[in-house]
C-alpha cells in the first residue's frame, strides 16, 4: 500500500466509490485549491484507491492551528487491513510537519470501528459533545 496526497482533480473523481455520494468537479477543483485542505489517498498495490483521509487545517486567534480529521473511508474489501490506522498516522504527521498543535475528528459514540480506528492510532478520548447543524439549502424556516 501506498499512500499519496492527491493534487489533481481527476485523483479525487477516481477514488468516487469510497464517497458517500457522487462527487463533483467542480467542488473538487475548489477543495484542491483551497489553503490547508488535503486528501491522502491509500492505493493498494494494483493501483485502486483504497481508503482516503481528509483534513482540513483550522486556525484561530487563542487556538492557533489545529488540523479537522473531516472524513475516513476505506472500500469494503480492504477493511481490517489497517488502512484505516495508517491514513490517520499520515494525517496526523501532515498536521505536525504543518505546525498544528492539535488534531481532532468528531466521531458518533457508536461508531465502534472508527473509535477502535483512531484508538490505534493514538487518539485519546476527550469526551461527549453535541453537534448541531444548519442546512443552509433550504429555506429559512422551511
Amino acid at each position: 500500500m501506498e499512500i499519496r496526497r492527491a493534487t489533481t482533480v481527476a485523483e479525487l473523481l477516481a477514488a468516487e466509490h469510497l464517497y458517500d455520494g457522487p462527487p463533483r468537479a467542480d467542488w473538487a477543483a475548489r477543495f484542491l485549491a483551497a489553503p490547508g485542505h488535503l486528501m491522502l489517498i491509500a492505493y493498494a498495490e494494483d493501483g485502486f484507491p483504497a481508503g482516503f483521509v481528509s483534513g482540513i487545517e483550522m486556525l484561530h486567534p487563542d487556538k492557533g492551528a489545529e488540523m479537522c480529521l473531516y472524513e475516513l473511508s476505506v472500500d469494503e474489501s480492504h477493511r481490517r487491513r489497517g488502512i484505516g490506522r495508517a491514513l490517520t498516522e499520515a494525517l496526523v504527521a501532515r498536521a505536525r510537519e504543518r505546525g498544528c498543535h492539535g488534531a481532532w475528528v468528531g466521531v458518533d459514540t457508536d461508531n465502534a470501528p472508527a473509535l477502535a480506528t483512531y484508538r490505534a492510532a493514538g487518539a485519546v478520548d476527550e469526551g461527549v459533545f453535541a453537534m448541531r447543524g444548519w442546512p443552509l439549502d433550504e429555506e429559512p424556516g422551511g
